[in-house]
């Protein structure tokens, strides 16, 4: 009779990334997840005011702001499945067509911010406040996130490079920055 080795095997599936990032990314999660129980405490307390303000918002930009991150976010995706099946070319177009997707994105919410701004939608009003912070806290974070796409494409143009883990932390980090969007857009824009 032969016994059987009851000890788990290791998997050949992993964690993306590296453990430092997705420590960053859970803290930023916890930042902006308090940034997002002041907001709604104020909304509470507020709540006219909130509705009133919130009204002036274009949902049809936040829709196509939305589009654009969740595209770019799947071409990322998309890179990061190429690269690991060594088709760097392809990952490194799928990266560039995801980081046309954030400067998109950028470009889109500055036209926002200008036509706000230009109503007269400031920052003295409360719901702008936070609106003027949390999307601008949120594009320095798509910023970040650009310039993570560039160490992917970085790592994926030199052979003697192309780290997995690096492209995949990379890849985690822009996804963070969308899923922040969507909850924004979602509080923001939505939510009434």
């Amino acid at each position: 009779m032969t016994q059987t080795d009851s000890r788990p095997q290791p998997s050949s599936e992993h964690l993306p990334g590296d453990g430092h990032m997705w420590v960053m990314v859970l803290g930023d999660l916890v930042i902006f997840g308090g940034y997002f129980i002041v907001f709604m405490i104020y909304r509470t307390m507020h709540p006219e005011e909130f509705l009133r303000a919130q009204q002036h918002l274009d949902i049809d930009i936040g829709v196509v702001n939305t589009v654009i991150l969740l595209t770019s976010s799947w071409l990322v995706a998309r890179a990061v499945l190429a690269a690991r099946a060594g088709r760097h070319e392809a990952a490194i177009r799928l990266t560039y067509a995801g980081a046309v997707g954030g400067l998109m994105f950028m470009a889109c919410k500055g036209y926002e911010w200008i036509v706000k701004i230009q109503n007269g939608h400031t920052n003295s009003e409360m719901f702008y406040s936070f609106y003027y912070v949390l999307t601008g806290v949120h594009l320095i974070h798509v910023l970040i996130g650009l310039i993570a796409l560039g160490v992917i494409v970085r790592e994926l143009q030199n052979p003697s490079r192309r780290r997995a883990s690096v492209v995949e932390a990379s890849a985690v980090y822009w996804h963070m920055v969308d899923l922040l969007w969507v909850i924004i857009f979602g509080l923001l824009y939505v939510v009434r």
